[in-house]
C-alpha cells in the first residue's frame, strides 16, 4: 500500500458561535464546506486559531464527532490534541483516530508561562503518543507554548519515532529551522511546514517547505503560490504571494483569528463572526480593512454563501 503523504494548502477550521456564545453547528457544517470548495488539501480542527483554549471537553469531542461525521473523508483532517498532561493528550489522540483523523497535532506539554517539561518529559510525551496510535504525529512548534524546540531535539525526535514526521514550524527565523531541520534528519522528515498565517511562506518554501497550515480566509489563493513554487516555477510562485500578501499581513498584524470568521460571515458562510470571551470583536475601523483587502482580492468566503 502506497503511504500517504500530506502537503499543500492545510488551512484551520474556524469554531463557529451564536451571538450568545453558544456553538453554532449548522455554520460549523458550512464553513468546512466552504475550505473543501476553496480546494484545501485537508484542514485542522480545534486548533489554537479554532479558539480551542475556549471550549468545554464535551465541546471538543462534540466538534470532533461533527466535523469528521460531515466531512467524511473529503479531504484529510488533523485534530489538535495539545495538552500538559501526557494522559489527556493520549486520551484526545485516541478519539480522534477513532473519530477517522488522517492525523493529529500536538504542541510540546505545557501550561501558562512557567510550567514545561524538560527535553526528556518532551521526548516521552510523544512517545506516549506514538505508542497509544497509529495514524502521524505533527509537532506544533510555536511561542505560543514558551517551549524551546531545538532543531537537535525535533531530529531526535522524528529520526526515533516513525510515526513523527510532520511538523508545524511558526517561531521567528523559520526558513532557517525548517532548512536546518532537513538538513540533520533528511528522509525522517515528511512534511516541514510553515504557519502562522503563510506570513513567511515564500522563504519556507525556499527552505523546503512542502505546504502551509493557513487560516481559512484565503488557502485558495495560497494554494497556488505553493503549486507554482512546487512544480518549479518561483517568478510566477512569488508573483502570486505579492499579489495575497497585503491582506495575511493584515490578518496576522491586526486581526489574528477574527479574519476568517469575519470574512465568513460577510460572505454568508457563517451566521456571526462572534468570539468568546475574553477575546474581544474587530473594531470597526479594522473590520473595514479588513474587508477592503479581501474583496480586492476576491475570496471564496466572500462569495460563497452569496
Amino acid at each position: 500500500m502506497t503511504k500517504t503523504i500530506y502537503s499543500g494548502i492545510l488551512p484551520v477550521v474556524p469554531t463557529t458561535f451564536s451571538e450568545t456564545g453558544d456553538l453554532d453547528l449548522d455554520s460549523q457544517r458550512r464553513a468546512l464546506d466552504c475550505i473543501v470548495d476553496q480546494r484545501a488539501d485537508g484542514a485542522c480542527i480545534l486548533a489554537n486559531f479554532s479558539e480551542q483554549f475556549l471550549l468545554t471537553d464535551e465541546e471538543r469531542d462534540s466538534l470532533l464527532t461533527i466535523c469528521l461525521d460531515h466531512i467524511a473523508g473529503r479531504i484529510p483532517i488533523i485534530v489538535t490534541c495539545s495538552h500538559f498532561s501526557t494522559r489527556i493528550a493520549v486520551e484526545r489522540a485516541r478519539r480522534a483516530e477513532d473519530a477517522g483523523a488522517a492525523m493529529i497535532m500536538i504542541m510540546p506539554p505545557y501550561h501558562g508561562t512557567a510550567l514545561k517539561a524538560d527535553e526528556t518529559g518532551i521526548r516521552e510525551h510523544f512517545e506516549q503518543l506514538a505508542d497509544a496510535i497509529d495514524i502521524p504525529i505533527m509537532v506544533q512548534d510555536a511561542p505560543l507554548s514558551g517551549v524551546t524546540l531545538s532543531v537537535r531535539l525535533l531530529a531526535e525526535l522524528a529520526q526515533t519515532i516513525p510515526q513523527l514526521a510532520y511538523f508545524k514550524i511558526e517561531t521567528p527565523g523559520t526558513a532557517a529551522k525548517i532548512r536546518a531541520l532537513i538538513e540533520t534528519a533528511s528522509d525522517a522528515i515528511e512534511g516541514p511546514l510553515d504557519g502562522e498565517e503563510s506570513i513567511t511562506l515564500m522563504p519556507d518554501l525556499d527552505a523546503g517547505a512542502t505546504g502551509s497550515m493557513s487560516s481559512a480566509l484565503l488557502p485558495e489563493l495560497i494554494k497556488p503560490v505553493i503549486e507554482h513554487h512546487r512544480a518549479g516555477d518561483r517568478d510566477k510562485a512569488a508573483t502570486q504571494y505579492a499579489r495575497i500578501l497585503p491582506l495575511i499581513n493584515y490578518e496576522n498584524r491586526q486581526c489574528g483569528l477574527r479574519a476568517a470568521k469575519t470574512v465568513m460571515m460577510e460572505g454568508g458562510v457563517i451566521t456571526s463572526d462572534a468570539v468568546r470571551h475574553p477575546l474581544e470583536p474587530l473594531h470597526p475601523e479594522t473590520r473595514k480593512g479588513l474587508l477592503e483587502l479581501a474583496r480586492s482580492l476576491d475570496v471564496m468566503a466572500l462569495r460563497w454563501g452569496r
